[in-house]
């Protein structure tokens, strides 16, 4: 068990480090809009400085490519260059309407690739969605929620003493879910005697074993991180790495032309079944709630809170599963990127295009009614801005956007700082 435990550790840091920031690299591409905000109005145009540095001065003579165009899309522009004193501006042109515009540079020096990127906000707040929003879709999700109560939650507690603290108690939970299936979990709750707030942390893409957010509960709060796939979260790291590559490879198009059967209606509804578990505990405070995750993660805070109304706060990282048929217009949609690339052709079918809008954030959004903490970056390549703004534009509750522009599929220690205080804040009453 030890040994199994200390492999799921080391797993763990693998997988925190490869969502880290950016390995620091000898050599530098630095990208850059002429607008400190990194925003302009459409019509008016971006210029794009580039500059290749090495211990923090220019590289002189350094050749680079450099290409500008809508996120995701063909380039508009693309040229070869080379850098005489290590830097160049590039007249990036402009966008007619909301959306972002990026720069991506490349040189190739001593044998290595370099490669970095600026992208540039044209009226982000102006973004409107392009997914479908069903007739249907309250009667679908209430339907869906309604048949999850019925279901017992035949839930098993495993005390993991290895992972306890002093202040500490750390189960393996599993709990029944939709369609016959289980929920598994880490769950972490006080040990001295008292009734306190919940939070529910949502697992961003993959197949891995889970933690549990332990440093939370040591502040006094009640936390379940949870596992999206019906398997345990406490196994062999190799098992995860097997099913990755295996029976689990792809699980976003799973049963994509069917809405009643696609992959992410058990994921949505065992998210629901996840605060079902977490409002019957005896140290529950019966009153403060939230919801909180990055990426796929992000998406899953958001539908939660939108089909929850036990939540009473939410924060969202980088929400994924936004706007995905932004493609189908022209422009970036969100991962899993169904209709991008080499996906169009298998998923650009009338069925499956119906079922994406039963599943789309921008339309859990739309149902969002509490206050929101959202984060994200311009650099997203995994996670288009245009995409995520599709799904923030239509929140009406009170929200908050923090921006860290030059962020791509990652966060700083700041970032994730602020959030947890936040979050912390808004459960514990200390907020403003």
């Amino acid at each position: 068990m030890k040994k199994c435990l200390l492999l799921v550790h080391l797993y763990l840091l693998v997988t925190v480090c490869a969502l880290a920031q950016p390995a620091e690299r000898p050599i530098k591409i630095v990208v850059a809009p002429d607008h400190v905000d990194w925003q302009y109005r459409p019509g008016e145009p971006v210029k794009f400085t580039i500059s290749v540095l090495q211990n923090g001065n220019p590289v002189k003579g350094a050749k680079i490519r450099y290409e500008v165009g809508p996120e995701k899309m063909d380039p508009t522009k693309q040229e070869t260059v080379t850098l005489a004193n290590g830097t160049t501006t590039v007249d990036g042109g402009t966008m007619k309407t909301p959306g972002f515009l990026r720069c991506v540079a490349t040189a190739d020096i001593n044998g290595k690739t370099y490669r970095n990127l600026a992208t540039a906000g044209f009226n982000p707040l102006q973004v409107a969605p392009t997914v479908e929003n069903p007739a249907d879709f309250q009667v679908f999700w209430d339907s869906a929620r309604a048949e999850l109560s019925r279901i017992p939650l035949d839930a098993r507690m495993t005390l993991l003493p290895e992972r306890c603290t002093e202040k500490v108690n750390v189960y393996h939970v599993n709990i029944q879910n939709y369609a016959n299936s289980r929920l598994y979990g880490i769950l972490c709750v006080p040990k001295q005697e008292g009734k306190y707030p919940a939070l529910l942390r949502v697992p961003g893409a993959g197949i891995r074993p889970y933690g549990g957010n332990i440093a939370d509960a040591e502040k006094g709060i009640i936390t379940l991180e949870i596992g999206i796939h019906g398997i345990p979260v406490i196994m062999d790291p190799v098992v995860y790495t097997n099913l990755s590559a295996g029976a689990l490879g792809g699980y976003q198009n799973f049963n994509l032309d069917d809405r009643d059967r696609y992959y992410y209606k058990r994921v949505y509804l065992g998210c629901v079944r996840a605060n079902d578990f977490l409002v019957s505990l005896p140290q529950y405070d019966g009153s403060n709630l939230a919801v909180t995750g990055g990426s796929q993660g992000g998406a899953l805070s958001i539908t939660t809170a939108g089909l929850d109304k036990r939540v009473k706060w939410l924060g969202a990282f980088y929400p994924a599963l936004s706007d995905v048929t932004g493609y189908l217009k022209g422009r970036a949609g969100g991962w899993p990127h169904l209709f991008y690339g080499k996906s169009l052709a298998f998923n650009n079918t009338p069925a499956k295009i119906k079922t994406v809008a039963y599943y789309d954030v921008v339309n859990f959004a739309r149902m969002i009614k509490v206050p929101g903490y959202y984060s994200w970056g311009f650099n997203d390549e995994t996670c288009p801005p245009t995409s995520m703004y599709a799904s923030y534009n239509v929140i009406s509750a009170p929200k908050q956007l923090k921006l860290y522009e030059d962020t791509g599929h990652w966060t700083y220690p700041e970032q994730n700082e602020l959030m947890t205080n936040w979050l912390v804040q808004q459960l514990k009453g200390t907020g403003k």
